[in-house]
């Protein structure tokens, strides 16, 4: 029996939905589908356990690979399978659960697991015709779903957490008690407060990890200060999407950077910092540049459309990534941070950044 969430549901969703349509749509910033610009799919590409499956399209027919058989189904068979599919996800209750029809259909078409068998970013492998180059392509796309909760673009752990001393505080063991205590909703920013009452102040030092510090660095060299600013800024005040955060860094402009000729220098940094997030930098692992996802991202919308933001059109998938994206505040008890601590004779408090999609 497979059993599985929302979003780990609309993978399969997604593959079922692609084949019947034999389109891949690409969206604007605001996620809507842009019927005139497709790119028309060959095959798809999946990894199970027991090697690669081909799904490739010949006319109204899906040719199933891989193994020792060869399958020939219906793509109507594929589009009724994902009309079900979506109504079984919207309509599922609990956390996980299972479709026993599908599950069958699945097993029918070497579709063993719901999560393709990946440790990169790549969910699933698509084969197109690039009619714009006259080419075959084949892409690697990360899947996000709207159909279940918000999905994480960067993903809380210690890993992402930020170090900041504590300025012009010489607070008493019980002052530092008292404020480690508060355990209000907003228990982090409640914390900032006191510290801030009692004339604290924080001053970034570095992120907690080498990995993830060296990461940023090599997308930019003042990407480090640069988060650890908009970290303050979420933690302190109301803004949660990246864009506002971002317009307000642009107010304050900490880096010192040239504004007289309005350059949009925060707006292009986090832009290129959200698109090597979304497709390839790890905050755990060394990153050297590459991208795993060579595609980009393909969303399976509310309404059962999936669309597709692809890195041919850089500027149309940073804006989306831009105006899609927010910070969150992840568990501190988990990951270890929104304390005071001390060490060597000063103060430090540990602020922690994780992104979803809104």
């Amino acid at each position: 029996m497979i059993t599985g969430n929302r979003g780990e549901w609309s993978e399969i969703y997604a593959l079922f939905k692609l084949l019947g349509d034999k389109k891949l749509f690409t969206g604007d910033a605001n996620l809507k589908k842009i019927e005139e610009a497709f790119f028309p799919i060959i095959k798809i590409i999946r990894k199970e356990s027991g090697g690669n499956f081909e799904y490739l399209i010949e006319g109204d027919l899906i040719v199933i690979s891989g193994g020792q058989e060869e399958l020939r189904v219906s793509v109507a068979k594929f589009s009724e399978q994902a009309a079900s599919l979506l109504s079984e996800i919207k309509s599922s209750q609990g956390a996980s659960f299972s479709i026993f029809e599908i599950e069958a259909f699945m097993a029918s078409v070497h579709c063993t697991s719901l999560k393709a068998k990946s440790s990169l970013k790549t969910d699933i492998l698509i084969v197109v015709h690039d009619k714009r180059l006259n080419q075959i392509a084949q892409l690697g796309f990360s899947i996000k779903s709207h159909l279940g909760g918000d999905s994480t673009l960067l993903n809380a752990a210690r890993t992402t957490n930020f170090i900041y001393q504590i300025a012009n505080f010489l607070p008493t063991k019980e002052l530092v008690h008292s404020i480690n205590s508060i355990g209000t909703k907003s228990k982090i920013k409640d914390r900032i407060k006191e510290i801030s009452r009692a004339g604290g102040e924080l001053e970034f030092v570095a992120p907690e990890k080498d990995i993830f510090k060296n990461n940023l660095v090599l997308i930019d060299s003042f990407l480090p200060n640069i988060l650890a600013e908009i970290l303050k800024i979420f933690f302190t005040t109301e803004a949660s999407a990246v864009r506002d955060l971002c317009n307000q860094i642009a107010i304050t402009n900490p880096i010192n950077y040239d504004t007289q000729d309005n350059h949009k220098f925060y707006e292009y940094k986090i832009k290129r910092f959200l698109t090597d997030v979304a497709l390839g930098m790890m905050p755990g692992k060394v990153w050297e540049g590459a991208y795993d996802a060579t595609g980009g991202y393909l969303i399976v919308k509310e309404n059962g459309e999936v669309v597709c933001y692809h890195i041919y059109n850089r500027n149309q998938f940073e804006e989306y990534l831009f105006e899609n994206t927010k910070l969150e505040t992840a568990s501190s008890n988990r990951h270890g941070f929104g304390v005071i601590y001390e060490q060597n004779g000063h103060c430090y408090f540990k602020l922690n950044l994780q992104i979803r999609f809104k």
